[in-house]
């Protein structure tokens, strides 16, 4: 008999092992690591034989969701049968291993410390009642656990950030809101100011965001040398990707540029090239524009120069004024800035995807 059973050779399990002790687990085991080969070893050392039901592409989408399983259940039945402490693998469509239990009629019944005897499937438990089976917990391998590395993997794919401001922080909080919300797969990892009281600041507390103040120097336009450095320091300690300036207002030089080639993006209040430099709206509305807007843009040497990423428009109305046609384009930045992060964040994920994918090929 071949270690991995259709149902019909599974019910002939206990007529093949007749006199030994047989011991049953179940599970998806979708992401077989480290700690599901401790359990199963320990399950194996129960008795003398050990059968795994495994939980088919079906069963596993019924009960993880449309996503899972992460492997299919060929797949998943050869790397268990390939496990030495593993006899013979049964794979089975319901959602629930009750009827396979009826019919292995196993001696044991293991499973893993995140159950308890009453959290079992009632069902399951019943059936192992009928055919008196000893229902054994085991505890966990601590650290190694499916759930965790998902969150591992989930973390260690979203687009890192560095956020820089000098005020109130409302793009910041446009950022973390579009983070919460889902729809941007990135984690804010600092927040720096130019600015000790800057709201920007007391923002990142709210959000639980780690924050530093940084003394911005004798210059009232640039960082100096020494500071840039320092921020180059701090971003790198904290393993950012991207740097993101919202309402930073300073002229970033070449330590910080060199840095991040590339990687350093703005949200500037105009549609450029139209209007850079400080106060654009007023510019806008000096110039009697109809429609101006706000832009993403790469940073470079220059004084909003780059790479244009994404642009909102806003309309200028008859009675404007500077406030408050300020105060709509603001709404229009809160919009495109995450747009435009989330963007990146997809292309970074797509790149990684593909490179995986050509890794896998070999």
């Amino acid at each position: 008999m071949t270690k991995i059973l259709d149902r019909t050779e599974a019910s002939k399990v206990g007529a093949l092992h007749e006199g030994k002790t047989i011991v049953f687990t179940n599970g998806c085991f979708d992401i077989l690591h480290v700690g599901h080969v401790r359990y199963l070893a320990a399950a194996r050392r129960l008795g003398d034989v050990l059968v795994v039901g495994l939980n088919s592409d079906d069963s596993v989408r019924q009960l993880k969701g449309p996503g899972r399983p992460l492997n299919p259940e060929e797949d998943r039945a050869e790397i268990l049968a390939a496990l030495e402490a593993v006899n013979h693998v049964v794979v089975f469509n319901e959602k629930r291993a009750t009827n396979l239990v009826r019919e292995l009629a196993p001696n044991i019944y293991a499973k893993g410390g995140d159950y308890t005897t009453d959290t079992l499937d009632p069902d399951e438990v019943a059936a192992l009642r009928e055919i008196g089976a000893r229902i054994e917990i085991l505890p966990l391998v601590r650290g190694k656990s499916t759930t965790g590395l998902l969150k591992s993997n989930s973390a260690a794919m979203k687009l890192r950030l560095g956020v820089l401001g000098s005020g109130k922080g409302s793009n910041f909080r446009a950022i973390m809101e579009a983070i919460k919300e889902g729809w941007v797969e990135a984690e804010v990892r600092i927040v720096i100011s130019d600015v000790e009281d800057a709201g920007i600041l007391k923002l990142a507390h709210e959000f639980d965001v780690p924050s530093r103040y940084v003394p911005p120097g004798r210059f009232r336009t640039k960082l100096e040398s020494e500071i840039e450095h320092q921020i180059v320091q701090i971003l790198r300690d904290r393993d950012v990707e991207l740097v993101v300036l919202a309402g930073f207002m300073r002229v970033l030089k070449e330590v910080l540029l060199n840095a991040f080639p590339g990687r350093i993006i703005n949200i500037h209040p105009s549609l450029l090239p139209k209007f850079r430099g400080l106060y654009a709206w007023t510019q806008a509305l000096n110039a009697h524009e109809k429609v101006t807007g706000c832009t993403v843009h790469y940073v470079d040497a220059g004084v909003d120069t780059g790479e244009i990423l994404g642009q909102r428009t806003v309309a200028i109305l008859p009675d404007d004024t500077a406030e408050r046609l300020h105060a709509r384009i603001q709404t229009a930045e809160h919009l495109l800035l995450p747009s435009v992060i989330a963007e990146i964040a997809r292309k970074r994920s797509n790149r990684s995807s593909t490179s995986d994918e050509r890794d896998k090929r070999g």
